[in-house]
C-alpha cells in the first residue's frame, strides 16, 4: 500500500508555492497526495505567523486531521514552526516540527511514521537560513505562484518575518526562467510572482550579497517566456518599485496593470516608528507614476491599524490620505503584538476595541474604493481569464486589471481567455459583461 499525504496551508501565496514544492518531494518518494479532509498517513500543516488568527487556527487544523485519522502522523512546518517550535510541538497530536531550512527536507525526518509521545523539533538558528530553495505552486489550473525570493533584510518594528525566514536571498535567473517555462508547458495561463520582499530580487542570488541581476532584469526576462499569457507582481515595497519597472509593465506583452503596494500607514510619524523605508510622499509619487502611464491600472494597498502611538488624529490622517488617493482596494490588518519585536514594547498601546473600530472604517473605505474603480471600468473592453470553480451556478474570472467578473456556469470557459465589454455591477459587487471575442481556448 502506498502511503498517503495531505497538506494544509496557512498564510501567504509564498507558503502555497512552498507547500506545492514540498508535496512534489513526497510524490517523488512514492506517496499519493490526497485532500486534507481525506484519510492520510501523514498530515503536513504549513504555518504562518503574520496574524494572531493563524496561531489559533493551527490547533483546530490539527484536531481536524485527528478526527479523520487519529493515528496519522502530523507535521508542522513554516514560519510559526520556526518562531515558536516548542509551542507547536506541545499541541496535542503534533509529531514533528520543522523550521525554515528543514521543511524542504521533510521526508528525511519521517523514519517510520509512528506517532511520537512528544512533538520532535528540528529548527535551525535563523542565521543558518541562508540558502535558497526555489518553489512554485499550481493551485488551480489557471494560475501558478512562482517564488523568486525569500527572507528580508528590513527591520520593520512590527514584523517577525526576518526572524521566521532569515536574510534576503534570491533564486538564480536561470532557475526562475526554467520554472516559468515548466509552468507554461502545463497550459497554465497566469503566473503570480511571489516572495517576502520581491523588489529586493537579485540579492543573495549566489549565496552571498553579490548582485548580478535586479528585479527589473527579472521582469524583463520573464516577459519573454513564451506560453505565459499573464504575469502578475504580487506585492512590492514602494521604495523598490522603480520607474523603469512601471514603464516596462506599461509596455509589456504579459505583465498586467495590477500592483499591490504595502503602505502600512498614511502618517509619517507612524511610518518612522514602524521603521518603514519611505515617507508617504514617495507613496503618492508611485501611485501618480502608475496612473500616468496606465490610467486603467488596479492598485491594492496594505495598511495596518492600531499600531502603538496611533492616536485618533494620526488614524484620521491615514484615512484621509487613503481616501484622497487614486487606489482600487485595501487589505486592512489590525495590529497584533508579536514577541521579539520592537513594537511589542512600545508605549501608546491602542485598545483592542479601538483597533477593531478603525479596521471596520478602513474596510468600509475599501468597499467604496473598489466600487469606484469598478464603475470607472464599465464600458471598457478587457480580457478575462476564467477560473475553475462553480460558485452557486456562476463561473468567476478576473480581467487583466483585476476586476472580478461572473457569468452563468459553463465548464468550457474554465482556463480560457476572452475579450469582453464590462457592462454593469451586480448586487453582490461583481461585474457582468458581454462577450466580444474568444482569444484562446
Amino acid at each position: 500500500m502506498r502511503k498517503r499525504v495531505a497538506f494544509y496551508t496557512l498564510g501567504c501565496k509564498l507558503n502555497f508555492s512552498e507547500t506545492s514544492t514540498i508535496a512534489r518531494t513526497f510524490v517523488n518518494e512514492g506517496f499519493d497526495r490526497v485532500e486534507f479532509n481525506e484519510v492520510a498517513d501523514i498530515y503536513v500543516i504549513n504555518t504562518c505567523s503574520v496574524t494572531e488568527n493563524a496561531d489559533k487556527r493551527f490547533k483546530s487544523i490539527v484536531k481536524q486531521a485527528q478526527k479523520v485519522n487519529p493515528n496519522a502522523f502530523v507535521a508542522a512546518v513554516g514560519c510559526y514552526a520556526q518562531l515558536k517550535p516548542q509551542e507547536l510541538a506541545d499541541v496535542n497530536g503534533v509529531d514533528l516540527v520543522l523550521g525554515a531550512t528543514e521543511k524542504f527536507k521533510i521526508t528525511d525526518y519521517l523514519n517510520d511514521l509512528s506517532k511520537n509521545d512528544m512533538g520532535e523539533v528540528h529548527s535551525c538558528e535563523i542565521e543558518e537560513a541562508d540558502f535558497y530553495v526555489g518553489s512554485y505552486s499550481i493551485g488551480d489550473r489557471t494560475r501558478a505562484f512562482l517564488k523568486v525570493q525569500d527572507g528580508c533584510d528590513y527591520k520593520c518594528t512590527y514584523c517577525t518575518i526576518p526572524l521566521a525566514r532569515g536574510i534576503s536571498r534570491s533564486d538564480t535567473m536561470e532557475s526562475v526562467i526554467e520554472n516559468a517555462k515548466e509552468i507554461a508547458s502545463q497550459n497554465i495561463k497566469e503566473i503570480v510572482l511571489t516572495g517576502v520582499n520581491i523588489g529586493d530580487y537579485g540579492k543573495g542570488e549566489f549565496g552571498n550579497k553579490k548582485h548580478e541581476h535586479t528585479f527589473l532584469d527579472l521582469v524583463t526576462e520573464l516577459d519573454k517566456v513564451e506560453g505565459i499569457e499573464r504575469l502578475r507582481i504580487s506585492s512590492i515595497e514602494p521604495n523598490l518599485l522603480k520607474n523603469e519597472t512601471i514603464d516596462l509593465v506599461s509596455k509589456s506583452r504579459a505583465f498586467v496593470p495590477h500592483f499591490h503596494i504595502p503602505l502600512q500607514s498614511g502618517s509619517n510619524d507612524i511610518l518612522k516608528k514602524m521603521k518603514r523605508r519611505y515617507m508617504k510622499e514617495l507613496y503618492v509619487d508611485r501611485v501618480s507614476k502608475i496612473k500616468e502611464v496606465m490610467p486603467e491600472a488596479c492598485i491594492g494597498v496594505d495598511v495596518i491599524v492600531g499600531f502603538p502611538g496611533e492616536t485618533d488624529e494620526l488614524f484620521l490622517e491615514t484615512y484621509n490620505f487613503l481616501n484622497g488617493l487614486d487606489i482600487s482596494y485595501l487589505h486592512v490588518f489590525t495590529y497584533s503584538e508579536r514577541d521579539n519585536t520592537e513594537a511589542a514594547i512600545m508605549e501608546g498601546v491602542v485598545p483592542k476595541n479601538v483597533r477593531a473600530k478603525r479596521s471596520k472604517m478602513l474596510r468600509g473605505l475599501s468597499v467604496k474604493k473598489r466600487r469606484a474603480f469598478y464603475e470607472s471600468q464599465l464600458g471598457t473592453t478587457r480580457t478575462v481569464l476564467f477560473e475553475g470553480e462553480n460558485k452557486e451556478g456562476y463561473i468567476h474570472g478576473f480581467t487583466e486589471n483585476y476586476v472580478k467578473v461572473k457569468y452563468p456556469w459553463n465548464p468550457e470557459l474554465v482556463n480560457t481567455l476572452h475579450q469582453v465589454e464590462l457592462t454593469k455591477i451586480d448586487a453582490d459587487g461583481i461585474v457582468r459583461f458581454d462577450f466580444i471575442s474568444v482569444l484562446t481556448h
